[in-house]
Formats: C-alpha cells, sequence, structure tokens
C-alpha cells in the first residue's frame, strides 16, 4: 500500500511517499480503505515537533472510508460499510494519509449514505471539538432545539471549528454571533447559518463589544473562543452572568491573564477543550450528535455550507500540511483514493 510517513520532526520536507505492507485488523481493530483524508492543524504541529513514541508516523487524525475487514468482536460496521474516522493517529503510527489504515473500533463511526467521504474526512477534529465547545455550558447533549433561548458567539467563525460551531448552534436552536476579519470570511460565515456577523477589525474593542450587546443586551451565553489571550476582555465585556467560555485554541499568544475580580463577579465558566485527553462518554455523545446532524441535513462542507475545499492528492500531502500551516480558508482534504 501507498503511505506518506515522517522518521522525524521538521518542515514538510520531511514528509515522503513509500510502500509499505497491507496491516491486518486484530482484535477490537476494524481495517479501512481510506478515500479521503482531512488535514488539521495539529497535523502539522505533530510533525513539525510534537511527534512521539514512533519510529516511523503516517499523519492524520480526520478520514473517511470504506472497511476492508474487521477483527474478532467488532459488531457495528462489516466490510463494505462506509466509515469515518476520528483520532486515528493518536497514539498510532498509521493515521489517515494512508491507502489502509488500522483502528481501533471505537474511532470507526458509520458514514450515513447522505454524508460525502468530504463531510466524513471533515468531522473528527472540527466537528467534535465544536461539540464539546457547545455542550460546555449548561446543555450536555445537541439536538434541534437543546439551545433554544441561549445566544453563541464564536470567535473566528471562518475557520473550520468555527464552521461547525455555527452550524452546530444553530441546528440546536441557537442565536448564533460570530467574529470575522473582513467581508470575505463574514460570507463564509453567513453561509454557514450564522445570525449575526461582527467585524472585529472594525472599530475599537469597545465597538466591536457593543455589537455583540446589541444582539445580547444581557450577554451571550457561551463563547467559542479561538484567541483567548487576544480576546479576554472582550470575552468578559458580553458573557452573561453564569456564561461559559470554552477555549479550543491559543492563537495568538499562549498565556492567558484573567481578572479575577470582573471574571468573579459574573461567575464564569471557562472551559478548556482538546480531544485526545476528552473522556469516551463525551467522544461517544458527539459522534451520536453529528450522526442525528447529518441524518438531519443539518451540517455540510463546501462553499454553500462556508467551508471551501481544497483538495490534494497523496503524493502532495506536504503541500496539503503547507496549505493548513499557511492558513488556507476552508478545509484541506488528501484524495487518498477515488470514491
Amino acid at each position: 500500500m501507498r503511505a506518506v510517513v515522517y522518521r522525524h520532526t521538521g518542515p514538510s520536507s520531511v514528509l515522503e511517499l513509500v510502500e509499505r505492507p497491507e496491516p491486518q485488523a486484530g482484535p477490537g481493530e476494524v481495517l479501512v480503505r481510506v478515500v479521503r483524508a482531512g488535514v488539521n492543524p495539529t497535523d502539522w504541529k505533530f510533525r513539525a515537533g510534537m511527534m512521539s513514541g514512533h519510529d516511523e508516523v503516517s499523519p492524520g487524525q480526520d478520514g473517511a472510508g470504506v472497511v476492508e475487514a474487521v477483527g474478532e468482536g467488532v459488531e457495528h460496521v462489516a466490510p463494505g460499510d462506509r466509515v469515518w474516522l476520528l483520532l486515528a493517529q493518536h497514539g498510532r503510527p498509521y493515521g489517515t494519509a494512508t491507502e489502509l489504515t488500522v483502528q481501533p473500533s471505537e474511532r470507526v463511526v458509520p458514514l450515513p449514505d447522505s454524508a460525502s467521504f468530504d463531510l466524513g474526512a471533515s468531522l473528527g477534529v472540527p466537528f467534535v471539538t465544536a461539540h464539546r465547545l457547545l455542550t460546555s455550558g449548561d446543555v450536555a447533549r445537541l439536538s434541534p432545539g437543546s439551545l433554544h433561548g441561549r445566544t453563541v458567539l464564536v470567535a473566528g467563525g471562518a475557520g473550520a471549528v468555527g464552521n461547525a460551531a455555527i452550524q452546530l448552534a444553530r441546528w440546536a436552536g441557537a442565536t448564533v454571533v460570530t467574529t470575522v476579519s473582513g467581508p470575505e470570511k463574514a460570507r463564509l460565515a453567513e453561509a454557514a447559518g450564522a445570525h449575526h456577523v461582527v467585524t472585529y477589525t472594525d472599530g475599537t474593542a469597545d465597538e466591536v463589544a457593543q455589537r455583540i450587546l446589541a444582539v445580547a443586551p444581557d450577554g451571550v451565553d457561551l463563547v467559542a473562543e479561538v484567541a483567548p489571550a487576544q480576546n479576554v476582555a472582550l470575552d468578559l465585556a458580553v458573557t452573561r452572568v453564569h456564561g461559559t467560555v470554552a477555549v479550543y485554541a491559543n492563537n495568538g499568544g499562549d498565556d492567558l491573564v484573567l481578572p479575577l475580580r470582573a471574571t468573579f463577579s459574573r461567575n464564569l465558566r471557562w472551559q478548556f477543550v482538546i480531544l485526545y485527553t476528552l473522556d469516551p462518554h463525551l467522544l461517544q455523545a458527539a459522534i451520536e450528535d453529528l450522526t442525528a446532524a447529518i441524518g438531519d441535513g443539518a451540517i455540510g462542507v463546501g462553499e454553500e455550507a462556508g467551508l471551501p475545499l481544497h483538495h490534494r492528492p497523496l503524493a502532495q500531502t506536504a503541500e496539503a500540511h503547507d496549505d493548513v500551516e499557511g492558513g488556507a480558508v476552508g478545509k484541506v482534504l488528501i484524495d487518498v483514493a477515488e470514491a
């Protein structure tokens, strides 16, 4: 089989296309023929310097494809089933930048017939993260109407996780406000389903806060935050008493300094989110809710969903990493095989 691998960390040039023996599924495992692989910031960051525990790594946490074989004890999928993958390279040497990948059964999820492989390969990191962000407050599960009456602020609504948060929050009945840097990203956020788009580069920080509070005079119920170090003052200004700020990235700075009295006064909850240490029951809740959202036709990818797709062949995995590291707007996918 063909696989893209690296044996030491560094720039994208450490990636190379090689031939490897076809793996076999053991007990509790599933062998998947990958059709599409998703590329996320975590993939290039691991490749650039956070690799550990493996002599050789094929990157890629997200993907979608078809089951080739199942090991003993696997009952929820069978050969020929369409599936999507999450956390495929977590704790394992071979992720989704490979024609065949063996995964623990809990990381292999049936992909509804209505969903494309492009969507399946985009679900893992962006949509599971977004699900956890939106369930960090006082709503544990998402369904139509579960966020009715609540206002969600999505920072950076044109990013992949921001896009997913907008789509899921709108499906769950929330009023969705998002911040973006300019007109093109505003267009994408609107396509994703945001009710109100605020350009944070237009006006002072106080003026941005006032535009958000014009939508939610008592403050927003939850903030999905991508840049906490930069946005802490804005978050405190626009979040209601007993609200939640859910943080999933450190864009713009590694150190978050909270003014304690202002934070105390609002009884705020700060929730930090990363998938690698997320409790399995929270991952399962996300899987079930995403399956329901797909069934309702509530989430998607592509221009019409505000998430433009950028395809690269497997041999150009290095270029795909560079696209993501360079800030490509939309979702970068690797075409591992024909759909």
